[in-house]
């Protein structure tokens, strides 16, 4: 089903609705819930503005500005934006402004996107939680007592305060899919290399990936086929033509083959309510044309203290520059 990023772009595009209107609209959600939310480190309101407005001179020319056209869109902030500061939520980099766009900002903007501001996070993506970040916690805006997940939590709950159509976020250890499934939305990590990540602030090199928030799976699906593709600029980009990930929507799940890990789903510490939560989803699947069966990978076990090995060594390389800043 598609969402509000499919609707505001179509609308966009036809004249139906202004960049200008859908981007006011979005603005004051944020002037009326952000501050208890706290999603963003900084909201680029004035600049927001100016592209909305280029956007629609570019339809009241008979253009067409893109499929993201008019889209409002927050980006966490260790993604590289020219003339705007990226802080990674730490105050070592506070006031720092990149001299240059992150690949994935230019994509977005190349497809018409707003950029509304952007979003607060766990201090250089290290936690799961959004309350380690300088600039103070973020909170669940579906209950403001509840976090909303980390490190990409300020992408997640703006998304799902509404304050934007769709955000980007990375993903080292969980820190797309885990504050999507707190915050209620759709969170991609995409395939390692479908996505460049020139222009990121490094956390961990070999598990890193930038990907979509949206509050639907089409809407995200639009998103991620705007940002990916090569990148000459990224050494470990993928090379060659990339599937669409909007043609594979629609095909169901017939004939589709899923496997419940059997060392995770009966792991021990898992909750009834999120092994519960595990067996509708195999169920729906099933009952979907889907072949689901209890699979067995004895290695899984070890996935967590190999993450805790490589993670926690590469942000040692990549942040040592760092060091000494202040």
């Amino acid at each position: 089903m598609s969402g509000p990023v499919h609707a505001i772009a179509a609308d966009v595009r036809s004249g139906r609705r202004s960049a200008a209107e859908v981007l006011e609209e979005h603005l004051g959600r944020i002037g009326e819930r952000e501050e208890s939310v706290h999603a963003f480190n900084l909201v680029t309101a004035d600049a927001a503005r100016q592209r909305a407005g280029q956007i629609d001179r570019a339809v009241a020319a008979g253009g067409d500005p893109g499929p993201l056209a008019g889209v409002p869109v927050a980006l966490k902030d260790l993604i590289c934006t020219r003339g705007v500061p990226t802080t990674c939520s730490s105050r070592i980099l506070e006031g720092w402004v990149p001299p240059y766009d992150a690949t994935v900002v230019s994509r977005l903007a190349g497809a018409g996107a707003v950029f509304v501001g952007k979003a607060n996070m766990d201090e250089f993506a290290m936690g799961s939680s959004t309350e380690h970040s300088a600039f103070g916690p973020t909170r669940n805006p579906h209950d403001l007592s509840r976090v909303p997940g980390g490190s990409s939590g300020g992408s997640a709950a703006a998304v799902a305060a509404g304050f934007v159509a769709a955000s980007l976020g990375s993903d080292t250890g969980g820190s797309i899919r885990q504050p999507a499934a707190l915050c209620g939305v759709v969170g991609v990590k995409p395939t390692y290399g479908l996505v460049s990540r020139y222009g990121l602030v490094a956390f961990a090199s070999s598990l890193d990936q930038i990907g979509p928030f949206a509050t639907t799976v089409a809407d995200a699906a639009l998103v991620l086929d705007a940002i990916a593709g090569h990148d000459p600029r990224d050494s470990t980009s993928l090379p060659g033509k990339r599937p669409a990930a909007g043609s594979r929507l629609g095909r169901g799940a017939e004939g589709l083959r899923v496997g419940v890990i059997a060392e995770l789903a009966g792991a021990e510490g898992i909750s009834a309510d999120v092994a519960a939560r595990v067996s509708e989803a195999a169920e729906a699947l099933a009952s979907a044309g889907a072949k689901v069966e209890e699979v067995s990978v004895p290695s899984v076990v070890y996935g967590l203290s190999a993450y805790y090995m490589m993670a926690p060594a590469e942000a040692s390389s990549n942040l040592a520059r760092y060091d000494g800043v202040r």
